[in-house]
């Protein structure tokens, strides 16, 4: 198990033990997180998973796809430096405790 911290806009932190293997977008669904949607169920078709990743975890994650950058263009929130779409976020001990920031919005 992958410790997870998702803080919403508002501040309030969630820590959750995510399966290794599962994506970012189904551990935040399976725990009923607020502020992910994924909507698409992590197809990348909708961006209601946009996520800002902690600078500190940002670069032990692999590069945008050109699919993810596109969708992110398209993100309801701010896009950002930092922005992910967290269904294309692999749990793994490479990202062992990790911390996201939910947007104000994803629809």
């Amino acid at each position: 198990m992958t410790k997870v911290t998702f803080i919403s806009a508002d501040g309030i932190k969630t820590v959750v033990d995510a399966k290794d293997g599962d994506s970012l977008m189904q551990t935040a669904v399976n725990n009923s997180v607020d502020g992910i949607v994924g909507e698409c169920g992590g197809s990348m078709m909708c961006a209601t998973c946009h996520v800002y990743v902690d600078a500190a975890f940002a670069d032990r994650l692999p590069p945008l796809s050109d699919s993810e950058d596109e969708m992110l263009d398209s993100t309801v929130a701010e896009r950002r430096q930092t922005s992910r779409l967290s269904c294309q976020i692999e749990i793994g001990p490479d990202v062992e405790g990790i911390i996201v920031h939910t947007p104000e919005e994803q629809q």
